[in-house]
């Protein structure tokens, strides 16, 4: 019997809903310039495919009314408008999703921000799609945008990109100028390693070319651009033939009898019975059960979610990373990368990051930065850091051995982010290249003499005393009163003074941002060292970031560290000035002077604060001291 209102049997409904839960998926982006046409080209193919709800359409209708623009380019944009705010403004500030799908296949669109400023947003967006729509207009041709969106791709692994020469209705679909600007693209495509590409000429206003071919390009005899993004090759048909790979997200263990590990497949399949290694501990087992929702499995491919449990019980954590035996994930701390930076504050050599690769977190620092890539040129430039949306090939450590595959061989297991520590902002993205072979050529060696054992011969907890504070607050002055009254008593002491180090140690430093942070790190692991000898050292240098001081204060166990905040207001600091230094500053011969022209961060919670403002030099030390009785250290 038929329906009247969608004219169908149940039978045929049925049929209609299973076709569609079998097809494939494409997720891809649309990135160009500002006013390329990415929001019309997207909703031409949403309209012409009949990919969005009729309310949709309905509201589109009207605001274009609303706004006066009916039949204009607008009016395929206002379909896909994310934001109210953004067309008042007539920017697009953040990536829009949509969905549609035809008879052969669905879609996810991801509409980028032209704006550099957004370059984050554009990585958002092309973190996990298999194909890109990289957008020109034709009157004006290739772009920096062009260049930038074009690299970004191909250094985030995307393989299936389509040059989409929009507004050729404006050229008076120009063979000619269409063929000059593909022969310009080829050759930037050449220099960046982009190895294939499509190129469509199109008038995403009139539809020329987007759903069905146009006899005002008769010229022309490729695909239309819905015919490419029906047949290019998905994602998950390149991740199943990659070896096994799923990273733990959760240790499921409701009862004493159950003991599963859960996570997403992001590469290769797994069968019951396959012997599998866990990463980075290297232990093995075999998979006994794969579990759904749903049902058990006799198999699971990239993409599934689902529980593995095993043979025997051995230690796996969150983060961990099982593959197969014969093609286990490689382990390391030291690695090359590429890291497109996303935050205004810039990347720094030396300072510490959350680094998430896969469900694992670990703390990271970029040790070099080998150069810097200029977008427009592929030029490899010298650079100590990475500004807002600056691109650079760098090495990087991690605190501990991680699990991992090269990016172009697992996007998921080779990708990685960055992590503001004090913050806990994402300020960076990255790409795993390989680890770097130190990292297999140095290992911890043991030793029979250690920390305790020194603190013992020397009667004393070690520790570190961290003197911070501005310029004249009276750092060096108090530190040196403290170690005095603790030589006094016996105590075995080292005091590491800004000045003096600089006369040695970090005497090639000078007082940038980036040179200070590598200072600190320097600083840091040489008190570290002292600590493990079983001395008590104490630091007095300005040490203007709350990172670095974390750094340093990570470096030793939790008990071993005491932050002392040597406060004086800036005025009364100045007013001091007994190097001169403030003088030198405000008459601008000073450059990155903190406090002046370069900030200070005030620790938020120190174990111990001494006002000189209200306290001589010589009362602060004593209440060092009776901080240090009361805690046990003396």
């Amino acid at each position: 019997m038929k329906s009247s209102a969608i004219d169908l049997t149940y039978e045929e409904i049925t049929e209609k809903l299973a076709r569609h839960e079998n097809k494939t998926l494409l997720r891809f982006i649309a990135c160009g310039s500002v006013d390329d046409g990415k929001s019309t080209l997207i909703g031409r193919l949403l309209h012409d495919t009949k990919g969005v709800f009729d309310d949709q359409l309905a509201r589109a209708e009207s605001e274009s009314k609303k706004f006066g623009t009916q039949g204009t380019d607008t009016d395929y944009a206002l379909l896909v408008d994310a934001l109210a705010a953004e067309r008042e403004q007539g920017i697009t500030i953040d990536v829009a999703y949509r969905y549609f799908a035809t008879e052969r296949r669905k879609f996810i669109v991801a509409d980028t921000p032209g704006h550099e400023q957004y370059t984050r947003n554009m990585i958002t967006g092309a973190s996990n799609a298999d194909a890109a729509i990289i957008l020109v207009d034709a009157r004006r041709g290739l772009s920096t945008q062009t260049y930038r969106h074009s690299y970004l791709v191909s250094l985030m692994g995307i393989k299936n990109i389509v040059l989409v020469l929009n507004k050729m209705d404006l050229i008076n679909y120009s063979a000619e100028t269409y063929q000059q600007i593909v022969d310009s693209y080829r050759e930037f495509a050449d220099s960046a390693g982009i190895e294939n590409f499509t190129t469509i000429p199109v008038s995403a206003l009139k539809g020329d070319n987007m759903v069905e071919p146009s006899t005002n390009t008769s010229w022309y005899h490729g695909p239309t651009l819905l015919s490419w993004l029906e047949t290019v090759k998905v994602d998950n048909d390149i991740k199943r033939k990659q070896p096994f790979r799923m990273a733990v997200q959760w240790v499921n263990r409701p009862n004493l009898d159950f003991r599963g590990y859960t996570g997403t497949i992001s590469g290769g399949s797994v069968k019951p019975g396959d012997a599998i290694r866990i990463q980075p501990s290297g232990k093995t087992a075999n998979i006994a059960k794969i579990i759904t929702a749903d049902a058990e499995l006799d198999q699971a491919v990239a993409g599934q979610a689902v529980t593995l449990t095993l043979d025997n019980e051995i230690d796996v954590v969150r983060g961990d990373v099982i593959s197969t035996t014969e093609q286990p994930a490689s382990t390391a701390d030291q690695f090359e990368c590429s890291i497109v930076w996303m935050h205004d504050d810039a990347l720094l050599p030396g300072r510490e990051y959350l680094l998430k690769v896969g469900a694992q977190t670990v703390t990271a620092n970029v040790t070099d930065i080998k150069y810097e890539v200029n977008v427009d040129t592929l030029e490899q430039i010298a650079a100590k850091k990475l500004d807002l949306n600056s691109i650079g090939v760098c090495n990087l450590s991690t605190d501990r051995q991680i699990a991992f595959d090269p990016y172009d061989e697992n996007r998921e297991t080779g990708s990685f982010i960055l992590i503001d520590r004090v913050t806990n902002q994402t300020v960076g993205a990255g790409m795993l290249h390989f680890a770097l072979r130190r990292s297999d050529n140095i290992h911890m060696q043991a030793v029979d003499v250690d920390k305790a054992m020194r603190s013992q011969l020397k009667q004393q907890k070690a520790c570190v005393l961290w003197f911070t504070g501005l310029s004249g607050a009276g750092k060096s002055t108090v530190a040196n009163i403290v170690e005095k009254k603790l030589s006094a008593l016996g105590r075995h002491t080292y005091l590491l003074d800004g000045d003096n180090v600089r006369h040695g140690l970090n005497k090639d430093l000078g007082f940038t941002d980036a040179d200070r942070v590598e200072n600190i790190r320097r600083i840091g692991e040489v008190a570290g060292l002292m600590v493990d000898s079983g001395l008590i050292v104490l630091t007095a240098f300005i040490s203007p970031f709350r990172s670095e001081r974390q750094m340093a204060r990570n470096l030793v166990e939790n008990d071993e560290f005491l932050e002392v905040y040597v406060e004086t207001p800036l005025a009364l600091a100045e007013e001091r000035d007994p190097k001169g230094l403030y003088k030198k500053a405000r008459k601008g011969e000073l450059k990155n002077f903190t406090g002046i022209d370069s900030p200070y961060e005030p620790p938020e919670n120190p174990e111990i604060l001494v006002d000189t403002a209200s306290l001589s030099a010589e009362q602060a030390a004593e209440k060092v001291l009776s901080e240090l009785r009361r805690t046990g250290i003396i």
